[in-house]
């Protein structure tokens, strides 16, 4: 089969890029194909799994119409700048259907700053079992193709079975691309990327201040999003936030089961940067970094010009409260009866008893003893609930909607992993099938929505890089 692949970023300038090779490997075998996916990109899920597909899939074989590369960007990690990251273990094939079709793990590019440009194949797992689930759950994301075992050995701390991810995207692009461009003064390949990035993102846009705009608003939405789900992302450095507004990079991502606002799980983020509550100061942060990169484009006068950017970035707090509101309404089933002191009340709640975010939520919708069940006190749980009871017919329809029943709990996807090391993959492939229906009560999986044992409890993720 032939894939049609097209290389719209390869045709950019040079600057953006630099060719690569992905690095055969000796044993690869498949672990997983998204055959759904597959198809909505006109792949027969058949040939992904055929020796053709499988070498394609391991980079062993470059495909004829794909151009291979490595894309350049750079990146705030931690607040601190660096002028020059790319894709260090990451390598783009091209684009089918208009996504494009990456291998994490394929080998070294120029960007690799001495790293092997491998990947464990517990990171590979991970993303596979979490994008996938936030696809499930209707949050804007980069997907999952393929999860492949290299048949080699990676070393890290210690050495552990390699794995090759395909991941799709809607783009590449980043905040950090900009960045890249900015910090070199090329206004030229700048105002190429806008005119990229609007092209294949935000048509209805025509210049930079545009771009701007659309990304403020998709990222502030998406940051709501992830708040609604108790999901943590980690590691949300300028690199690794997406123009497109797709959640990209799942390194040391988690989701909360006892609410506490300033949880982190990421071990690397020692003072918490990027802890749940703080995630949407973050967000504001980076696009304040974005619409730095892109000052030089708004206006030749820079007083104009900046100007024009304070005006767009302080608008991003009344964008994030807003789509922030109407989240949890519906969380709460009040979508046309907004009341955030009702819905704060109900998180000061949850952390003073130490209830599980996901279960809490869910259980609003299946009835009073349900809901009153997760809460140690349930004196001032049904005081909350007398309050929620008087605001107004709930729409339960709609919680049921959008509060999940699964999510990708820490320790689920740890035991997956740690099964797959062995060399047994049911745990990882029956996870992901639970997880393709968060919002349906599944009979029989019961014990995938329970909270984790304390042995169990989770306390720390690791980018895996």
């Amino acid at each position: 089969m032939k894939l049609p692949f097209q290389n719209t970023y390869a045709n950019l300038p040079p600057s953006f890029f630099e060719k690569v090779t992905p690095t055969p490997v000796i044993q690869p075998s498949i672990i997983a194909v998204n055959d759904d996916l597959a198809r909505e990109l006109g792949i027969d899920p058949a040939f992904l799994r055929s020796d053709e597909g499988l070498a394609i899939l391991a980079g062993n074989t470059i495909p004829d119409g794909a151009e291979p590369l490595a894309m350049a960007y750079a990146g705030h990690q931690f607040a601190n700048f660096s002028p020059q990251l790319g894709d260090g273990r990451a390598i783009l094939l091209g684009e089918i259907a208009g996504k494009d079709i990456q291998l994490k793990g394929a080998g070294p590019t120029p960007f690799s700053r001495r790293g092997d440009g491998r990947s464990a194949l517990g990171p590979v797992l991970r993303e596979y079992l979490v994008s996938e689930a936030m696809h499930a759950m209707g949050i804007p994301t980069t997907r999952a193709l393929a999860a492949v075992a290299s048949g080699e050995l990676v070393l890290r701390e210690t050495p552990e079975k390699g794995g090759i991810f395909t991941r799709v995207a809607s783009s590449h692009l980043r905040i950090g691309t900009s960045q890249f461009f900015a910090a070199r003064g090329d206004l030229e390949s700048l105002k190429a990327l806008v005119e990229y990035a609007n092209h294949r993102h935000y048509p209805e846009a025509k210049n930079a201040l545009d771009l701007l705009r659309h990304v403020i608003n998709s990222q502030a939405h998406l940051v709501a999003q992830w708040m609604g789900i108790g999901f943590i992302h980690g590691v949300m450095n300028t690199d690794n936030m997406s123009l497109s507004g797709e959640t990209i990079d799942y390194g040391p991502c988690a989701f909360m089961d006892r609410f506490n606002p300033a949880q982190k799980f990421s071990y690397i983020d020692q003072k918490g940067r990027y802890a749940y509550q703080n995630q949407p100061g973050i967000a504001q942060w980076n696009l304040t970094r974005l619409a730095e990169a892109l000052l030089p484009l708004f206006d030749k006068n820079e007083e104009k010009a900046v100007e024009s950017a304070k005006a767009e970035l302080e608008k991003i707090p009344e964008i994030f409260e807003a789509a922030h509101l109407k989240v949890f309404s519906q969380k709460i089933g009040l979508q046309d009866n907004p009341d955030w002191d009702l819905i704060q009340s109900l998180l000061n709640l949850m952390k003073e008893q130490e209830a599980d975010f996901t279960l809490v939520f869910r259980s609003l919708g299946h009835g009073e003893k349900t809901f009153l069940s997760q809460f140690k006190n349930e004196t001032s749980a049904r005081e909350w609930l007398a309050r929620w009871q008087a605001a107004g017919e709930a729409d339960v329809s709609l919680m049921n909607s959008v509060n999940p029943a699964f999510i990708p709990r820490n320790h689920r996807v740890e035991e997956a992993i740690a099964d797959a090391k062995k060399g047994d993959f049911s745990t990882f492939l029956e996870l992901h099938r639970v997880l393709q229906n968060p919002y349906q009560e599944q009979p029989g999986f019961e014990s995938y929505q329970e909270t984790p044992a304390p042995d169990e409890i989770v306390c720390a993720t690791f980018c895996g890089t």
